[in-house]
């Protein structure tokens, strides 16, 4: 069954490219124009990935955002920002808010095609493999891809499950910017070092006051505290 994929976009020129070229590429795609029937859409079909223009007529990108990462039977549904606005404010509040990649306008359409791509690969990577873990207020079940601080489950994406795991299995271990980059994003060519440092803050947020867990190793990268289990 084909993957599918919903454009939330107002500029009808823009939605349309958008559904032609992706449909052409055996997706299956629906595109709507606003966040009214967007909302409709993600509480009515199985949606795959979020193509998101952060400026709507009714609601803001943003605001769906929110509501997708709010949500625990959508919360790691991969959404890429499409947007005219190019600021790298706009960006790193973008990936804050749980985007999983963010594209400018105007855009190459084969460019926009391979990020897509490379964005649903990253969400189908295999499970994540190994035993429970605790440290410290937090607990960790890859088995179920869960995630828990003082009991409280934690609304992460797959991205983010992935990289807390792997920075909570090695603790006391220096890691650098560019090694998580081949570990979590893998061959994905569009993502930069500076996204590892947005998806940290994000983790910190989510963990609350057990983010000081995650320590910053300044001109190397991070650690995770070495404690006893």
């Amino acid at each position: 069954m084909a993957q599918k994929i919903l454009i939330i976009e107002d500029e009808t020129d823009i939605r349309e490219l958008l559904t032609y070229n992706l449909d052409r590429e055996g997706f299956d795609v629906v595109g709507v124009a606003n966040g009214e029937e967007a909302f409709k859409m993600l509480k009515s079909e199985p949606i795959q990935l979020v193509v998101l223009d952060l400026m709507l007529p009714d609601v803001s990108g943003l605001e769906i955002c929110r509501y997708i990462r709010r949500d625990s039977s959508l919360s790691r549904l991969p959404i890429i920002m499409l947007t005219a606005k190019g600021e790298e404010v706009d960006r790193i509040v973008g990936f804050e808010l749980g985007a999983d990649d963010y594209v400018t306008k105007p855009f190459n359409i084969r460019e926009m095609i391979l990020r897509v791509k490379a964005v649903l690969a990253r969400s189908k990577m295999p499970q994540v493999e190994g035993k429970a873990l605790r440290r410290g207020p937090l607990t960790i079940d890859p088995e179920q891809y869960e995630a828990a601080v003082d009991g409280r489950p934690l609304s992460l994406t797959a991205t983010e499950f992935r990289l807390l795991h792997h920075l909570a299995s090695h603790p006391g271990h220096a890691q650098n910017r560019d090694d998580l980059l081949d570990i979590i994003w893998g061959e994905d060519k569009f993502v930069t070092p500076r996204t590892v440092d947005t998806y940290i803050r994000r983790l910190r947020e989510k963990l609350g006051p057990a983010g000081e867990m995650i320590q910053t190793l300044r001109g190397v990268g991070y650690r995770f505290k070495k404690m006893s289990e």
